[in-house]
């Protein structure tokens, strides 16, 4: 499997939404694994689990409900968004194999530029800590049951998932230089109070190019049969 990688520019989010559903209803065995890399104009995006009551105050901003897995998120100028649309059968792995696939895709992608992403558990996405960025020292696990695991933790990238007849679609975002303020009127994730970070943020200069390609060969080589 080669992923062929389309990259689409700065583009609405809606029409990329339906073209993704049309290429995945339409897909064959025959058909080519491709990678869309893109910079979305301003939007909240809500899963299908997604709660009304998480979206605090959009504004100006429209809320488009689809149907990928979790809750609100925010695409904006600035974000590097990367979807998979691939066919898992054929790759030879399933679901939870391709989510970690994806987050181990995120972390070598921050490690390019010597930061230390972490997972945390049964939080999908990729986290940073606020004090240190830079440190390798492990995660002290959260206490069972508490109820905010992201103690000294900021949000760099979101992971939202689809797959059909074990056809990918939807994908992960990350946070480079943006307007964070839109993250400040939604609970990320479904998490109130949740801090949402970029590269810039946390002190990495450099440009959604860079860090757009690097994202993208890292998904080729992860995702990769």
């Amino acid at each position: 499997m080669t992923l062929e990688v389309d990259w689409l520019g700065q583009v609405d989010y809606a029409p990329i939404y339906a073209a993704m559903q049309r290429l995945t209803q339409g897909r064959t065995p025959e058909s080519a694994d491709l990678l869309w890399i893109c910079e979305h104009s301003p939007v909240y995006t809500q899963g299908l689990a997604g709660k009304a009551d998480h979206v605090l105050n959009p504004g100006e901003i429209p809320v488009v409900q689809t149907d990928r897995g979790g809750q609100v998120t925010y695409h904006g100028p600035g974000q590097v968004v990367a979807y998979p649309l691939i066919d898992l059968k054929r790759a030879g792995y399933y679901v939870k194999e391709y989510v970690y696939r994806i987050e181990e895709s995120v972390i070598r992608t921050l490690a390019h530029f010597a930061v230390t992403g972490h997972r945390v558990g049964g939080a999908p996405g990729i986290y940073v800590r606020l004090d240190d960025p830079f440190s390798h020292a492990r995660l002290q696990p959260s206490p069972q049951g508490d109820p905010a695991p992201f103690h000294g933790l900021g949000k760099i990238a979101a992971l939202g998932i689809k797959i059909t007849r074990h056809r990918t679609y939807h994908g992960v975002a990350l946070n480079v230089a943006m307007d964070l303020e839109p993250f400040s009127r939604i609970n990320p994730c479904g998490y109130p109070g949740l801090k949402t970070v970029d590269l810039s943020t946390i002190g990495v200069q450099t440009t959604w190019d860079e860090a757009a390609q690097v994202l993208a060969s890292k998904l080729a080589i992860y995702l990769a049969p």
